[in-house]
């Protein structure tokens, strides 16, 4: 492997990462010889990934963590630092969303959103960041979304906490730069998930959404493997405070149906 994008036993601690994106990512790493601690809420779903995922390798690690509670998220640092070590990579993945209109909104469901999306990946930053600032090193990254370029109807909540997201990859970046971390985000466009597979399976919408992507299909996890290891090795290492829209082209431009 070109040692720009080498892996081999570093420490990477992914949030969410019993399912779609985030499992995925997991699965990226580890075949690429990272030491992979991912984490979820529910134990059933994160022993599943885990049978799954020793195909792949033996150095995956499930840790269950409700990241939206800051006491958990201490106790899962200061476990992984126990058992593993020092941890290179951080990967925020863990999200949720809730659709509906705007009006129809209670304080519990946008706390519900907000407090996984957005308090959580950022008191998950700052604990791992702390253990980075110690050591003089460590790569952030942020898993965004094409709600950060163009909110979606019907998720204001999210699309707000992914506009924060941002704001908080960029403001890291700034913070830590000069000692040694870098933070940036990666922002998937369309991706057909086992959570989005319903919405999707719209014909209309569907077509709708291949139609307005230059690439003319939806994404697939596996399309953010590469952007992920790029941005967890050195290949990135004069990049921080960016986002890597990996959308098929659906941000570059307004495809009219107008033939040329």
């Amino acid at each position: 492997m070109d040692p720009l994008f080498e892996l081999n036993d570093k420490l990477i601690l992914v949030s969410g990462g019993s399912r779609g994106i985030g499992k995925e990512l997991v699965s990226g790493f580890a075949k690429r010889g990272a030491r992979v601690v991912f984490t979820g809420r529910d134990e059933d779903s994160l022993e599943s990934a885990k049978k799954e995922l020793a195909e792949d390798s033996s150095e995956v690690f499930p840790e269950c963590c409700d990241v939206s509670r800051v006491d958990e998220v201490e106790a899962l640092v200061n476990r992984v630092r126990k058992q593993h070590g020092p941890i290179d990579v951080l990967v925020n993945v863990a999200g949720v969303n809730r659709r509906q209109r705007a009006e129809t909104y209670l304080p519990e469901d946008y706390d519900f959103v907000m407090d996984i999306n957005l308090k959580g990946a950022f008191f998950l930053s700052t604990e791992v960041g702390r253990v980075m600032l110690e050591n003089g090193s460590g790569i952030q990254i942020n898993i965004d979304s094409l709600n950060s370029y163009a909110p979606v109807k019907g998720m204001a909540p999210y699309a707000m906490s992914k506009f924060g997201m941002v704001g908080m990859t960029r403001a890291l970046a700034a913070e830590w730069g000069p000692k040694g971390i870098r933070v940036n985000s990666i922002a998937p466009g369309f991706i057909l998930t086992d959570l989005t597979r319903k919405v999707w399976s719209d014909p209309s919408l569907q077509q709708w959404g291949i139609e307005n992507t230059p690439l003319k299909r939806l994404g697939d996890p596996k399309d953010l493997i590469g952007a992920a290891v790029f941005l967890a090795s050195d290949a990135s290492a004069f990049m921080t405070g960016q986002v890597v829209r990996v959308d098929g082209g659906f941000s570059s431009a307004i495809l009219w149906p107008v033939e040329f």
